[in-house]
């Protein structure tokens, strides 16, 4: 408070009627759940491609340098940004009787999470999982695998395989979602144009894609999703052979 009298009765005189001003609100303070969440929502609404060091600290109202107090580099909240999508996933107690629908709920379960984010899956492509909760649903996958007694070495390449093509599947269905929001999209067809152009090629040079149009174009929702994944699962064997060599090995004691 001022000791001279009359700037006591300036300061008064400045204040709103009602009573003292409120002092101006604290900021919230910058830490890695809150940088998190902002990238997340950035993602979300703008996509993958508009994730940026400056554009995460704008959505928070401050500068990059604050967020450099924080995290190392883009790389490093890419980390993050998984690692939070994987900390969403619920992992099943493994049973050997049903470790292949639990392998395909789990990757269901991160397909549906990258989803919700476009693009979001371009950050665990190529990238050493070392997010904690990252670490945690891999280690759920591979206890599944070994449960349902398929060889370590096995189940961590079919992990690798798996990983893969639920990251690449998210981000082929962001991206075509992405285009059917653009105003020039002459160029992502339906299936029924697609069916129209693929029985319309020359006969001669293109027999097969016009006799299976309709087969080269099936399948909605998840259903080549679930497919694939069936396809990967269903090629491993307790013994940590695959069923090609099974048969291989049956035609040969024959």
């Amino acid at each position: 408070m001022p000791s001279d009298p009359r700037q006591r009765r300036a300061a008064r005189h400045a204040q709103p009627a009602g009573g003292p001003a409120a002092p101006p609100p604290r900021k919230e303070p910058i830490t890695v759940d809150r940088i998190t969440d902002a990238a997340l929502q950035v993602v979300a609404t703008e996509g993958y491609d508009a994730l940026t060091i400056r554009r995460v600290a704008a959505v928070l109202g401050t500068g990059p340098s604050s967020l450099y107090a924080h995290i190392v580099n883009k790389e490093d909240l890419d980390d993050l940004l998984v690692g939070r999508i994987c900390s969403e996933v619920v992992l099943p107690e493994p049973d050997p009787a049903a470790w292949r629908e639990q392998i395909r709920d789990v990757y269901g379960q991160i397909r549906d999470q990258y989803l919700k984010y476009p693009g979001v899956s371009r950050a665990a492509l190529a990238a050493v999982p070392t997010n904690l909760a990252t670490l945690r649903v891999r280690e759920g996958l591979l206890a599944i695998l070994l449960a349902g007694g398929i060889a370590p070495q096995r189940a961590a390449w079919a992990l690798d395989a798996l990983s893969l093509y639920v990251s690449a599947y998210a981000l082929e269905q962001s991206l075509v979602r992405q285009r059917r929001k653009h105003p020039d999209q002459e160029w992502v067809l339906g299936r029924e144009e697609l069916i129209g152009r693929f029985t319309a090629l020359p006969a001669a040079t293109f027999p097969q894609t016009r006799r299976h149009a309709a087969e080269l174009t099936s399948g909605t929702g998840h259903d080549r999703f679930d497919f694939t994944l069936g396809l990967i699962t269903g090629s491993l064997v307790a013994d940590g052979r695959t069923s090609q060599s099974r048969t291989a090995d049956s035609r040969s004691s024959t």
